[in-house]
Formats: C-alpha cells, sequence, structure tokens
C-alpha cells in the first residue's frame, strides 16, 4: 500500500509538466501567428507567375508534331484510338438515326400524295391569262419602218408558236371534232392521256407562215393570248370562254380593226387538264389577236378581257387574272 501510494505520488508531478509544456509550446505558436511579417514576406513580386519563355518555330513544329502524334502514349490530337473509336461510333450512331428519321417522313409524306393530282383541293383559282410576245414593261412600241424596233416582237412570237408547228401537233396530238370537254377520267391514274390538237397554221395571218413578221413590218401588229392551266381536272365552266379586246385609254378610233384567229373563245375539248406527268403532249389553245387598223403615233392603253361563268377579269391587284393590259404604240 505505501508502495502504490509513493508510485502515484512520484508520477503526477510529471504529468503536470508535460501538461504545461504543451500550453507553453500552443502559446509560443499562437504568438508566432501574430508576429509581423517579414520584408521578404511582403515583396510581392516573388509571387507573380513568370512569364513563360519564348518559344523557338523549332520548338513550336516540334510540339505541334507531339499534338498530332505522341509516340509514347500513342495517342493522336491528345486522344487514344479507343477514344476516337468511341467518338465516331456515337455520331455515326447520331446521324444514322437522324438520317433513318427523315427518310421515314419522308415515305410516309410521298406515300400520302398523289405525282398525278393534288390531294387536297379546297381552293380554286380563277384562270388568269399570259400574252405573247413577251413586254417589258408592258408596252408595244414600234416604228413599221424601222426593222430593228419590232424585230425582238417577231422573235418573240416565234420561239412562243414553235411547240404549235403542224408537224409537231400531227405527230403527238390527235385531231379532234367533238365541242364538249375531253374526258378521260376512265383510264388508270398512271396512264397517259391523249391530247387535242392545236396547229399552228389555224391562226391564220398570226401563225407566222404566211406573214414571218406578224403584221409589225406592215403597221398590223398581231398577240397571242393563252388561258393559264387550270388545275388538275378543273373543267372551264358551262360556257366557251371568249376573248374581248377594247381600249382603255386614247381616241376609240384610233384601234381599228381587230382579228381573231382561229377563234375569239376557247374551246371546250381542250378541257380538262390533268397534269404534265399524264397529259404529256398537252397543248394549251391560244386566241390570236391582230390590230388591222391602228392609227399610227397615237398612244393606246388596251385591254384584252377573258370572259365567261366563274372569271374574274377586273382585279385591282392582279393585271394578269382574266385580262391583260399593255400600251400599244405604232410608228410609220
Amino acid at each position: 500500500m505505501c508502495g502504490e501510494r509513493f508510485f502515484s505520488s512520484f508520477h503526477q508531478p510529471h504529468k503536470v509538466i508535460l501538461k504545461h509544456g504543451q500550453e507553453l509550446e500552443e502559446e509560443q505558436e499562437e504568438l508566432a501567428e501574430h508576429q509581423p511579417l517579414e520584408q521578404e514576406d511582403l515583396n510581392f513580386e516573388r509571387w507573380k507567375r513568370r512569364p513563360l519563355p519564348k518559344r523557338t518555330l523549332h520548338q513550336k513544329i516540334d510540339d505541334l508534331k507531339t499534338y498530332l502524334w505522341n509516340a509514347e502514349t500513342n495517342e493522336f490530337m491528345g486522344r487514344s484510338g479507343k477514344s476516337w473509336s468511341l467518338i465516331l461510333l456515337f455520331y455515326a450512331a447520331l446521324y444514322a438515326f437522324l438520317a433513318a428519321m427523315f427518310g421515314g417522313c419522308l415515305f410516309c409524306l410521298m406515300w400520302s400524295i398523289s405525282p398525278y393530282h393534288p390531294t387536297y383541293n379546297d381552293r380554286v383559282m380563277p384562270p388568269g391569262m399570259t400574252m405573247a410576245p413577251h413586254l417589258e414593261g408592258h408596252e408595244i412600241a414600234f416604228n413599221a419602218s424601222d426593222r430593228k424596233s419590232w424585230k425582238k416582237y417577231a422573235r418573240s412570237m416565234d420561239e412562243y408558236l414553235r411547240p404549235y408547228n403542224d408537224g409537231v401537233q400531227e405527230r403527238k396530238n390527235i385531231h379532234c371534232t367533238q365541242d364538249r370537254y375531253f374526258m378521260q377520267d376512265s383510264l388508270s391514274e398512271h396512264e397517259e392521256r391523249k391530247a387535242c390538237q392545236f396547229k399552228r397554221s389555224w391562226l391564220g395571218e398570226c401563225s407566222g407562215l404566211r406573214d414571218p413578221h406578224y403584221g409589225y413590218s406592215q403597221g398590223r401588229p398581231c398577240i397571242l393570248l393563252r388561258m393559264n392551266r387550270y388545275i388538275i381536272g378543273n373543267k372551264t365552266g358551262t360556257d366557251k370562254e371568249n376573248v374581248t379586246s377594247s381600249f382603255q385609254k386614247g381616241p376609240p378610233e384610233a384601234l381599228g380593226g381587230i382579228q381573231f384567229f382561229p377563234k375569239s373563245f376557247f374551246e371546250l375539248k381542250y378541257y380538262p387538264y390533268y397534269g404534265k406527268l399524264r397529259h404529256v403532249n398537252y397543248s394549251s389553245p391560244v386566241v390570236a389577236v391582230r390590230f388591222a387598223g391602228v392609227q399610227y403615233d397615237t398612244h393606246l392603253q388596251v385591254q384584252c378581257k377573258l370572259n365567261g361563268k366563274g372569271i374574274i377579269n377586273d382585279s385591282p391587284t392582279d393585271r394578269y387574272l382574266g385580262s391583260v393590259t399593255f400600251s400599244l404604240d405604232v410608228g410609220a
């Protein structure tokens, strides 16, 4: 018992000494933290990032070569072969999916529509009219004695009438005599439809066969009027669409007599139109208008109208909807 007391009394001061030693060390660390910085520590220049040394062109080329192919790591442009394979596989799968989706949408679209006629047609527009020769500024102005002034009009008429040559029409189309619609709905959808002939020689004085100048050298010009093709399968109406030409501005007597070839209306046998895929050789009918008594050196505003059931020819916004309007100046 006495030995245990002696032992405990001998070791207790030692623990206190250790305890006081630890406290002294902690106090010294706290004092060190509060000590002022040395002058060397306040020199911030030493902490700035030093600029990299300039590299020579040869070193840059070597770096580029290493970037393109690193022989040590077997990497191309910083990636291993496995990494590049995964990237290529991902983009191949992505674009294959996009191509398949686009192809599927396109297939569904083409499957749902017919190339021969529109699937939906809820709005039927009235027909318009076009004319030859092609005009710049809606004006026909020339001198009968000056070939250069009207040569462009005659050339435009030749180009316009080339598909109507008699030989071409006889070879491609059939001769029709009926005075009614040429219905061919009983044929299959993809089967080619026949078209009625419209020969150039039927245009008489405006055909360019008797007079290659179309009356321009005589001061008696011709123009050609054509009704735009109707919407596929649509009919022109119950009556024949006739054409009239009249002056809008200028003295009435200055326009003189007007002649129409072959007739002043569009015959029903050229309708309906079945589209360019089935009506391959279709030729739109033409009405030729000859101004046989135009007064020289007089400015005229002429309008040719298409008249018939459902025809609009007085639109203030579209000058070619059911009519054509142009100025006519003929000099000697």
